[in-house]
């Protein structure tokens, strides 16, 4: 049976900050993401194999065994990155209602990802973005920002992107970069105004297109990924920003903050 899927509304570079204003989201493709963050899609690409080593999350509460996933965090403020010691990820039940109210202690990401320039040349352009966006006339603003590799694989079946469901994380933006799909059938990006009654359903399929929302806005969701191979997956980084800090308990483990990294 046909699979349908429809393609995604793409913005354009120069539009992303009024898009996000008067839609609460925009989407890019590769080539204009590319444009838009100042970053060649060969220096992007040059890190997808990073991808292949992710080890398993061991916080499914389905019992699922089909996501792995790092993370790590950072501070970002007119051009400058720096990652901050490694940190539990926390949500409140009121924006994670299956994962909220735990510490998930997800495996750090690895040191070579982060010292790529490319790493901190993606995360400025997000931090500039909030600033258009969310800081107003306290631009530049200090942005507490999470991001998460993400391998979502069909080994046993079915693959769930999101178990959680329709949901919030309760940031300010949120930031879900395509960066493979490989022998897959679903993966369906749905986004809803959180009070309102428009929405929107596309496919992300190249690599290295974008998704940008306004999270206190907008609810979003990706349904199950099925295998049209075996060994099928989708592979995402979602990176997440927010002004005043991280969320949850300001406990830290013992990975030690990385230097300062500024932004070519």
């Amino acid at each position: 049976m046909a699979t349908t899927t429809f393609s995604p509304p793409f913005t354009r570079p120069e539009d992303v900050a009024g898009q996000l204003r008067s839609q609460g989201y925009a989407v890019l493709s590769p080539q204009d993401m590319a444009e838009w963050s100042g970053c060649a899609l060969t220096q992007l690409q040059s890190i997808a194999p990073d991808w292949a080593e992710l080890p398993p999350d061991e916080f499914l509460k389905d019992g699922g065994r089909y996501r792995r996933r790092r993370h790590a965090c950072f501070e970002v403020q007119a051009g400058h990155v720096v990652q901050v010691p490694h940190r539990a990820h926390w949500q409140p039940l009121e924006y994670n209602a299956l994962h909220g109210g735990m510490e998930r202690w997800f495996a750090p990401m690895t040191a070579e990802t982060v010292a790529r320039p490319v790493w901190s040349q993606l995360l400025t352009a997000l931090a500039g973005v909030c600033d258009a966006v969310f800081a107003g006339a306290d631009a530049p603003a200090r942005w507490f920002v999470e991001a998460h590799q993400f391998r979502i694989d069909t080994t046993d079946g079915i693959g769930r992107p999101t178990p959680e469901g329709a949901h919030r994380d309760g940031v300010d933006l949120v930031a879900v970069f395509l960066v493979e799909r490989q022998g897959v059938k679903g993966g369906e990006t749905r986004v809803f105004e959180a009070a309102g009654p428009a929405g929107q359903r596309f496919t992300l399929s190249a690599p290295w297109s974008l998704m940008l929302l306004d999270d206190a806005r907008m609810i979003h969701e990706t349904t199950p990924i099925q295998p049209l191979v075996p060994g099928g997956y989708r592979d995402t980084l979602v990176v997440t920003c927010r002004r005043g800090g991280f969320q949850g308990a300001d406990v830290v483990g013992d990975v030690p903050a990385g230097p300062p990294v500024k932004a070519p």
